[in-house]
């Protein structure tokens, strides 16, 4: 099964790059495998990346000998799995409309119905901390609160999450869409926002939109 999961987060690391989501080895994604995570390793690109150099290691930081070194994100990630047992794959990237709003520290409000994508109104903003650090990763959890599949890093960029690696790189996908959006009503005068009454109807359509499990 862990080699069927690897190959897939190449895949999906590749799919993120192709979509114009990250650049060089910017970005990170990671998935639940048993009781701990495959996350993708430090400093390796989508292009260069193999399944087997895909990092095995528990949600305390340990790691079997032999393999590269993990993500410097992996605080993040396990902060995640640690706090939604619903969550089984964290995707995190430096999209760029995403990234600007994360840089004027500007949430991302209801725009566009598809925000429901990430069971939110307003994809909020993470409270600045340094990359790599518990800091971070503790904001980052804090922000997804205990429904949220989306939220922006100050001065960083995205984090995206779903019930499988597909579904949080479709999120990631969708809250860059979004993002790019936003910038776009920015710059002629201002977007108007979906009413809470709105987006209540809107999650209520999303609970049967789509092939449903």
């Amino acid at each position: 099964m862990s080699e069927i999961l690897r190959e897939a987060m190449v895949a999906a690391y590749q799919q993120l790059q192709a979509a114009g989501l990250g650049t060089g080895s910017s970005g990170n994604l990671s998935q639940r495998c048993g009781g701990g995570m495959l996350i993708t390793p430090t400093g390796v690109g989508p292009a260069e990346l193999e399944p087997s150099q895909v990092v095995s290691m528990s949600l305390e930081g340990e790691c079997e000998s032999g393999q590269l070194l993990p993500s410097s994100e992996w605080h993040l990630h396990a902060a995640i799995y640690l706090a939604r047992p619903d969550i089984n794959a964290v995707v995190h990237c430096h999209s760029r409309h995403a990234t600007i709003l994360a840089c004027t520290h500007r949430p991302l409000p209801a725009v566009h119905y598809m925000i429901a994508i990430t069971a939110m109104d307003e994809i909020p903003i993470a409270p600045y901390a340094t990359f790599g650090t518990l800091a971070l990763a503790a904001s980052t959890a804090a922000a997804l609160g205990e429904k949220g599949l989306a939220c922006l890093l100050a001065n960083h960029g995205q984090v995206a999450a779903g019930a499988d690696l597909s579904r949080a790189l479709r999120v990631a996908l969708e809250v860059e869409e979004l993002a790019a959006i936003y910038c776009g009503t920015l710059a002629i005068g201002g977007a108007q926002v979906l009413s809470p009454e709105d987006m209540a109807e809107v999650h209520k359509g999303f609970a049967h939109y789509g092939q449903q499990d």
